[in-house]
């Protein structure tokens, strides 16, 4: 038994001393490379140059659209509602009867007035021919100056009855035109507030509806003190003022269910002074309404068009945001990322205008942004930028 391990032992060290030849000799090959580590190429990326162009500058606000009248129809007689002539919430033409009180005492009143002044001009021609008698005869020396002082005296009092008596019948007649409520404007009405045989005027109810004009329609809205500053800059510059601007500046409101600003009006008022406590300038724009697509409360948004100037563009996916800020990514002559903190403009299309942080020469980058680290090298792509689009009316 001893002899057959023996035997096996013997056996298995030869082709283990081999193995381990071998291996030395691979190690001391091993031993005589060089090891070095070779860097990955930097990051390619799309760059451009910003786009040069002439664009529109808007001013862009919220505001509120506001009827342009708005008024109470109340009774200014006393009587009983006799008839109502429209359905709730109608639109009317100036000048629809809208609320008939009962017109017989008024034209009864009238005529009273109507006799009253018919009897105070009988009694001025008798006093006016009294006087005329009067003065013949005190010419003559048969009357005396007492009876010429009395007759002018009464023909005075005559005359001044027969004024008394018009007036009296101008009142009647303004009253009996009180019994009938008419639409002062055309508008739309709303619901009543009595009803058919009910005692208004006086110390009884006076409203009897509303009516709300609907076309035109105004818009208010608010600019910064910022966007203040800069456009009577602007108006300094044309030597432009505020009255003759009026009525001539478009504006621009959109509803936020609609896309873009498809409704069109002008600029018809600018309050005198800046809020201290908002620090913001109240404006005005009036708008055609014939749907009427816009109504009063709407919460709008608005833009006004500035004066076309020269800016600078890149695509909207080129801006990037952080706690500092906006900001785009540019790559310099060295091939290295450098960050540019810039103030935006409007949106143009797909571009982004930038009023400030970037050089027109800058190459800026617009695709494989997530490889673009600052300081870091990158192997920039330059492409040819494309112009903005036309804005299509009615874009954002």
């Amino acid at each position: 038994m001893r002899c057959v391990l023996k035997d096996l032992l013997r056996a298995a060290e030869t082709p283990l001393l081999v193995l381990a030849g071998t291996g030395m000799l691979m190690l001391l090959a091993a031993c005589g490379q060089e090891n070095r580590f070779i860097p990955p190429p930097p990051p390619k990326v799309t760059v451009q140059l910003p786009v040069q162009q002439t664009v529109t500058p808007y001013l862009q606000a919220t505001g509120n659209a506001a009827s342009v009248n708005t008024v109470k129809l109340v009774a200014r007689v006393q009587g009983y509602v006799q008839e109502i002539k429209y359905q709730d919430g109608s639109a009317v033409k100036k000048g629809t009867p809208l609320f008939v009180i009962e017109p017989e005492p008024y034209k009864v009143q009238l005529e009273q007035a109507q006799a009253a002044e018919e009897g105070a001009k009988a009694t001025l021609i008798n006093a006016e021919a009294e006087f005329t008698r009067q003065q013949e005869l005190q010419s003559k020396d048969v009357s005396t100056q007492a009876n010429l002082d009395k007759a002018r005296a009464n023909r005075d009092t005559a005359r001044a009855n027969v004024l008394q008596a018009q007036a009296n019948v101008q009142t009647a007649e303004i009253n009996l035109g009180y019994t009938t409520v008419s639409a002062p404007f055309d508008g739309v009405v709303t619901a009543r507030k009595v009803s058919v045989g009910e005692l208004v005027g006086g110390d009884h109810t006076s409203e009897l509806a509303s009516i709300v004009q609907l076309d035109p329609i105004w818009v208010w809205f608010n600019l910064s003190e910022r966007d203040v500053q800069r456009v009577r800059a602007q108006m300094a510059e044309r030597g432009v003022t505020v009255a003759e601007v009026i009525n001539k500046v478009p504006v621009e409101a959109g509803l936020q269910t609609e896309s873009g600003y498809p409704h069109k009006g002008l600029l018809d008022y600018v309050s005198p002074d800046v809020n201290q406590s908002t620090g913001t300038l109240q404006v005005r724009g009036i708008f055609e309404n014939p749907a009427p697509a816009l109504l009063p409360g709407y919460f709008v948004r608005v833009r006004v068009p500035l004066r076309a100037e020269q800016a600078l563009l890149v695509p909207e996916v080129a801006v990037g945001a952080d706690q500092a800020g906006r900001y785009v990514l540019v790559v310099n002559a060295e091939g290295i990322v450098e960050q540019r903190r810039v103030q935006l403009g409007q949106t143009t299309g797909e571009m982004r205008v930038i009023d400030s942080g970037l050089k027109p020469d800058e190459r800026v980058v617009v695709a494989g942004i997530l490889d673009a680290v600052p300081g870091q090298k990158v192997d920039p792509q330059l492409q040819t930028p494309k112009s903005a689009a036309a804005e299509p009316a009615g874009s954002n």
